[in-house]
């Protein structure tokens, strides 16, 4: 074998190498598929009249799943039972629907499937598909859309369902409790809604959290909001909602007795003249009760009880109601005392030591209460109107430190309990320059008296400025962070935010929102000038 034919072979050998090495790789499959699926065809076909079907199919151009549909996909009118909808769960290039309703005459269905219909291989999604027939000869073609805001909160809930009352003779207001509407849409992930395919008409139009998704109003658990007059469709055409709670009407929740001494009474509803009242009791018979703060429960201590169970007097208003409790326990709650602040005390807060029963004295001449040089500091204490803290009241001074000492049998509580141990306390406040400053004037103002707060990204408020008239907002000593501004119209004067009621058809007390970010850095100040619309 010459030379010259061995190095043919070997690069024969090579080529061959090379080849059957391509021929194992796997191919790249071309460009990426970013289209959604299309429609092909559907029998009955889509904006069919006269619809008598019991079946639908509609068929697409490639294999296709269903994602979250019975989250997704919205049936207006609403159907009393849901529609038999395959297949679920495995690729199908068509959509099956089975009716078992009988369907209203002369009226314009739309199956809107929202985001649910995405092809198989990418997951790209066929937006808002819709699928639309009458059950009459024409397609009814008018729409009504808008946005969905919450009264209160920076931003609404999800999947809010906005409904459609036909307004006519046999219209009354309970029938959101008890129908479902004539039309529906949902604003899914986002605060639009839309309702499409209606006829001309004068309708009630509102929305819900829907928390059961069943189209009627649950005051206990959704969330509602409305337009106040009915509107008239095609003349009216975008609408703001916003959502609120209710207030519950009052109900008395069966009481329960938690230790010696203490008994909780939960209810519902508005309980701010709640009374508690025990019967027959003995002489020496003492008690006290307090709001348990953000929940549905009144607090009950008692001291000086001889029998086995009381019986209640519960009166609310014009209501009242007689509960007998039994009673079990044998041991009290041990007093129990916390500071609200760890170490640093800023400038906006008031020092106070929390207790987990209600307090009756505090000896002062058993707090010792000091500067950084261990001199005396001159101070007052308050007990709380609820009777869990005692707040104290003192010059405070930057950069300074302070301790306080609270020796044993300082604090007694309603059971005559006192701390037996030393309770001691360093706090220090910081430097003037650790602080931020805001000034801040509001135009656009429509009436008084307004609150005027300062809030954190979580949405908890920070400081408030309570304004009769037009005024400069100066807020000082404010915390390094990031901060909003939200202004509440107190319209009947009462320092708190009133919710609404459809009913009544009251709306809430208007709220806004200035979503403007403050950055309040230290030893800075800001300027800001708002305009309220």
């Amino acid at each position: 074998m010459n030379k010259r034919f061995s190095l043919f072979l070997g690069f024969l050998f090579i080529i061959l190498l090379l080849s059957d090495c391509a021929k194992r790789s796997r191919p790249t499959g071309g460009a990426k598929d970013e289209d959604a699926p299309i429609l092909i065809k559907a029998n009955p076909p889509h904006f069919t009249t006269n619809f008598k079907e019991k079946e639908i199919k509609i068929y697409f151009d490639e294999y296709i799943k269903l994602k979250d549909l019975y989250t997704q996909l919205i049936v207006s009118p609403p159907l009393k039972n849901q529609p038999i909808i395959s297949p679920i769960g495995v690729p199908s290039k068509y959509i099956s629907i089975k009716i078992s309703d009988t369907l209203k005459k002369n009226t314009t269905y739309t199956f809107n499937f929202g985001q649910s219909v995405i092809d198989n291989n990418e997951g790209n999604i066929l937006h808002n598909f819709k699928y639309v027939f009458s059950t009459g000869s024409i397609i009814d073609s008018l729409k009504v859309s808008g946005r969905v805001t919450d009264a209160f909160q920076i931003e609404p809930d999800k999947n809010v369902t906005v409904l459609l009352y036909e307004f006519n003779d046999a219209y009354t207001d309970s029938i959101i409790y008890k129908e479902k509407p004539l039309y529906v849409a949902s604003t899914l992930d986002s605060t639009f809604w839309e309702i499409s395919n209606i006829k001309a008409g004068e309708y009630m139009l509102l929305a819900l959290s829907d928390k059961s998704k069943n189209y009627k109003f649950n005051p206990k658990e959704d969330k509602i909001g409305f337009v106040k007059k009915h509107i008239s469709v095609p003349l009216d055409t975008s609408y703001t909602i916003s959502l609120f709670n209710e207030i519950l009407p009052y109900r008395l929740t069966r009481p329960s007795e938690i230790s010696k001494g203490h008994i909780q009474f939960g209810y519902e509803g508005n309980a701010d003249s709640l009374k508690i009242e025990a019967l027959n009791t003995p002489i020496d018979f003492k008690s006290f009760s307090n709001f348990e703060k953000d929940r549905d429960t009144l607090n009950y201590y008692f001291t000086g009880n001889k029998n086995d169970s009381i019986r209640f007097k519960v009166s609310n208003n014009i209501f009242w109601d007689t509960v007998v409790v039994k009673l079990r326990k044998k041991e009290m709650d041990t007093l129990s005392i916390r500071s609200s602040t760890s170490s640093t005390l800023h400038f906006k807060d008031t020092f106070k030591l929390i207790s987990n029963t209600p307090i009756h004295y505090v000896d002062t001449t058993k707090v010792n209460f000091t500067d950084k040089d261990s001199l005396s500091m001159k101070y007052s204490t308050q007990i709380s109107k609820d009777r869990t803290e005692v707040l104290f009241d003192f010059k405070k001074e930057y950069n300074a430190e302070y301790a306080i000492d609270v020796l044993p049998k300082a604090i007694t509580n309603f059971f005559g309990e006192r701390n037996l141990d030393t309770l001691s306390y360093k706090l220090k406040t910081k430097k003037v320059t650790d602080y931020g400053k805001l000034y801040l004037t509001l135009q656009g103002v429509q009436r008084y008296p307004i609150r005027v707060q300062v809030i954190t990204d979580k949405g908890k408020v920070f400081d408030e400025i309570y304004a009769i008239k037009e005024q400069q907002y100066d807020f000082i000593n404010i915390v390094p962070g990031k901060y909003m501004i939200r202004v509440i119209y107190d319209d009947n004067k009462n320092k708190k935010w009133d919710t609404g009621n459809f009913l009544l058809k009251t709306q809430p007390e208007k709220v806004i929102y200035i979503h403007t970010i403050l950055n309040i850095r230290a030893n800075w100040d800001l300027t800001e000038t708002f305009f309220l619309n």
